[in-house]
């Protein structure tokens, strides 16, 4: 159990560099920048992402009466979002890629600059280090993104070739994170029941794909990818938050299972958004 334990960052290092090095290879800065410059469509991002989530996250613990480790992992979740997990949801989901990139990047740029404003205020004796959330967030994300957009510009037959490898790689990098999480965290799930953990956990994501979908592009290709990345938070910052700040081990427990029941339900959710689309095709 050491070894496999062991090998999840190992795992998570492969899916997102591999992710974003694929990501920046089927894209130009250009395209992904497109979707940003409409301001309803940022604007209501935001919104659902950073106060209508946080609200949700608060509501739910507070209906479900969660144990306060527990709404406290709820609550930096759903101050948290930006997902490395969204590009590779927007595939499965045959949804808009690049407008799931430049989201993504959005959301954890915007996430940096808002949990250490807003998470004093929400938790009492919480302090956030930006510079640790950002170190990660950059070293694993955005240079790789970089680099490939790079490699995109400058030698499109190379990036062409290379591309479909790293989705596979991609893909079974994240098929294989998810059977370690689900084998090395079975007994902390275990745990969790008759707490209210994991209800509160699948309510969490479903409201997090209502809240998307509600407030995302009518009649684009947006809409799933607004859906997906608003459920979908960013696991992340949130364990470096709460590794940092509580002593509870459950704080960070339940961020980890959130973000098992976030995964297969949101590539279960993104396979059945794309139903339809593969039909009409």
């Amino acid at each position: 159990m050491d070894i496999l334990s062991r090998a999840i960052p190992v795992t998570v290092l492969v899916f997102v560099v591999s992710s974003m090095l694929g990501v920046g290879l089927a894209l130009t800065v250009n395209q992904i920048l497109a979707p940003l410059r409409n301001l309803r469509v940022v604007s209501l991002a935001l919104l659902g992402n950073f106060v209508l989530m946080p609200l949700g996250a608060f509501v739910i613990a507070r209906f479900l009466r969660l144990d306060e480790p527990l709404g406290v992992a709820l609550l930096l979740l759903g101050t948290a979002a930006g997902a490395p997990f969204l590009p590779l949801l927007a595939r499965i989901s045959k949804g808009n890629l690049a407008y799931a990139v430049g989201l993504m990047v959005l959301l954890m740029v915007v996430t940096v600059a808002y949990m250490p404003l807003v998470l004093p205020l929400l938790l009492e004796g919480v302090s956030v280090d930006p510079l640790k959330i950002a170190r990660s967030l950059v070293l694993l994300m955005l240079v790789p993104l970089a680099i490939g957009l790079l490699v995109k510009a400058r030698l499109s037959g190379v990036a062409t070739s290379t591309q479909p490898f790293l989705n596979k790689l991609s893909t079974l990098s994240l098929a294989v994170l998810i059977v370690l999480l689900l084998i090395t965290n079975a007994q902390n799930v275990v745990n969790l029941f008759g707490t209210r953990g994991i209800l509160a956990s699948m309510l969490f994501i479903v409201v997090g794909c209502a809240v998307g979908w509600i407030l995302g592009e009518p009649g684009s290709d947006m809409k799933s990818v607004s859906s997906l990345g608003t459920a979908q938070r960013n696991i992340a910052a949130s364990l470096v938050v709460g590794g940092q700040n509580f002593d509870d081990p459950l704080v960070v427990v339940m961020v980890v299972v959130v973000a098992i029941v976030g995964l297969l339900i949101l590539m279960s959710f993104g396979r059945f958004l794309a139903g339809p689309l593969e039909a009409r095709q």
